[in-house]
């Protein structure tokens, strides 16, 4: 189990900043180039919970 453990923690111990900059960064892009598509799924969502709740 302790050596589980050991190779867990040195796993995360690898991942350095610049890795989770370029990750922020890919995100970041995605969201930018798919922010209408994202909008139109959330505004969907939010309506038919709002029809829902009012159904009641």
């Amino acid at each position: 189990m302790k050596k589980i453990k050991k190779l867990l923690v040195s796993e995360v111990d690898g991942i350095g900043v610049v890795e989770v900059i370029l990750i922020l960064v890919v995100l970041v892009g995605l969201v930018v180039i798919f922010r209408t598509q994202i909008n139109g799924i959330v505004s969907t969502l939010f309506n038919k919970i709002n029809n829902m709740i009012s159904s009641f």
